[in-house]
């Protein structure tokens, strides 16, 4: 008689999957988007990744690896490529590589390089262009302030007073990634006039700027985010960012790097597949690899699951985004889905690493901070799942 249920694991192709992008997500670019992507990722996982956790440890960005990330294009992506889905995918390979590196590409790209592109003046574009695109020049986005992170919109309080010359800016910022070796700060500051939110370009070696790094961080440590003080601080009229001349018209880029941290979220998410499997298949306990035990195998396939969940959804993002029908839900959506996702698939890579995922010479224990930091920064989970709300119910639980 032949047995009630087949055998299973005699007749189960032995396929395996070493990459976590196992539904192909990537093989949706053209052939040569696929080669530049390939070729990024073998760049940043050979030149980059195996290097940046001593400059972690020691909250030290790594100047000379810019140049590096330059020469594959990393400064400026709308020029290399219109894709989306291709601008998407690298961004989740560089936090593939390393998270702060991750977010110090994407506001040069998402909130700097696009940013003057769009709003910025043919004198601010072809002076600052040429040296952003090559990583040879620095801005900083300055948006939020020490006492406004969530209502930054209505609480803005940092100040531009028109004069004769030009503006003078008096205000405070926090969390300014970069600001503490940037050549110049995107300034978000109230006009005293008229109370619109506008937008100004601030060299940062002017009088009355003021800037010190914020140390001490559990995540994204290699990222240098400063506090940075404007006293009377005066810029020429033509400083000011044309097209930033209300809030409202930099919604468009704060949706799409809102979008950008989607990414970095199904990023990180890979990262984490990769140091577990090969940590589960090199590490040996009761005489046999971590690999052969069902404790590690599931959580092994939860990460794996919620690096493709994370990707795909990304995927569909790209495609509306793609189409010009993005809004700001969508965004707010994909952010607070792969954080969170990447949350728990933290939680799952430290417990396989056991006591080893508590110390820094292994990858774990940094994947974990930094994936805290993307819980938090571009609108917290809580801000993002609420303005999802708002859109899904017609109803805003905002004061």
């Amino acid at each position: 008689m032949p047995p009630i249920l087949p055998n299973i694991a005699a007749d189960f192709p032995k396929v395996q999957f070493p990459h976590a992008d196992i539904l192909g997500v990537a093989d949706m670019l053209s052939a040569e988007e696929q080669q530049q992507l390939q070729s990024i990722h073998e760049f940043l996982q050979t030149e980059i990744r195996p290097n940046v956790g001593e400059y972690w440890d020691r909250e030290e960005l790594p100047f000379d690896m810019l140049p590096k990330l330059a020469e594959h294009g990393l400064g400026e992506l709308d020029f290399i490529s219109d894709s989306r889905l291709f601008k998407g995918l690298v961004y989740a390979e560089v936090t593939r590589a390393d998270v702060s590196l991750s977010a110090l590409v994407g506001i040069h790209n998402e909130l700097i390089v696009d940013f003057i592109n769009a709003m910025g003046s043919q004198e601010q574009k072809d002076t600052w262009l040429p040296g952003l695109r090559k990583f040879e020049k620095v801005g900083c986005f300055a948006l939020t302030e020490p006492d406004h992170g969530s209502d930054i919109a209505g609480g803005l309080a940092t100040t531009a007073k028109k004069t004769n010359d030009g503006w003078v800016i008096n205000g405070a910022k926090r969390w300014i990634g970069a600001g503490t070796f940037a050549d110049f700060a995107l300034v978000f500051a109230r006009d005293l006039d008229d109370n619109e939110i506008k937008g100004f370009l601030v060299e940062l070696d002017r009088d009355g700027v003021s800037k010190s790094k914020i140390s001490r961080k559990m995540g994204l440590r290699i990222m240098q985010n400063a506090d940075l003080k404007f006293e009377n601080v005066e810029i020429p009229a033509s400083n000011q960012l044309p097209g930033a001349a209300s809030f409202a018209a930099t919604n468009v880029l704060l949706r799409n790097s809102r979008a950008w941290v989607g990414w970095q979220g199904a990023g990180i998410q890979l990262a984490m597949f990769d140091a577990a499997r090969r940590y589960a298949l090199e590490r040996e306990q009761f005489g046999r690899p971590l690999a052969k035990f069902q404790l590690i195998q599931e959580p092994l396939v939860r990460i794996l699951g919620n690096a493709t969940a994370s990707l795909s959804m990304m995927a569909q993002v790209a495609r509306i985004q793609q189409e010009g029908d993005m809004d700001m839900p969508h965004a707010a959506l994909a952010k607070a889905t792969t954080t969170r996702l990447a949350r728990e698939s933290a939680a799952a890579t430290r417990g396989i690493f056991g006591g080893n995922g508590i110390c820094t010479d292994f990858e774990a224990s940094k994947l974990m901070s930094d994936a805290e930091i993307l819980f938090t920064y571009e609108g917290t989970y809580e801000i993002n799942s609420l303005i999802v709300g708002r859109a899904v119910t017609g109803t805003s639980a905002f004061v």
